[in-house]
């Protein structure tokens, strides 16, 4: 047993499938809305504390910088939400085969990207 075997792993050279990359994104987004829920729950407490404090808060959430924070957490749960979907649909063997699991993360992608989009631009 003589295989030729590379030594190190270039992960930059794999070409992942799409449902890799979604599958890669739902983590990022699970890990992303994870780590927001401390500034989220002080956003809460901050905006119920007064009026002032509120009026401080919808002035932080106006600036440029804070609504691109929002529609990025908005795409992070959107995206996993969809993704989470998507998994439960291939666990029920909904979506077991190979086109239709390619077809489901194609489905994930887009549906999160236009709710995100169309959500946005309600909101801001």
């Amino acid at each position: 047993m003589n295989k030729k075997r590379p030594k190190h792993l270039a992960l930059h050279l794999i070409k992942l499938p799409l449902a890799g990359y979604v599958s890669i994104l739902h983590r990022v987004s699970g890990a992303l809305l994870f780590l927001a829920l401390p500034p989220l729950l002080w956003a809460l407490q901050y905006s119920l504390r007064s009026i002032e404090t509120y009026t401080r808060l919808m002035e932080i959430l106006q600036h440029p910088l804070g609504k691109l924070v929002w529609l990025g957490l908005l795409w992070a749960f959107l995206h996993h939400f969809c993704a989470g979907i998507r998994y439960l649909a291939i666990d029920l063997h909904l979506a077991s085969g190979l086109a239709q699991a390619r077809a489901s993360s194609k489905w994930v992608l887009g549906v999160s990207l236009l709710l995100t989009v169309l959500i946005g631009v309600k909101l801001c």
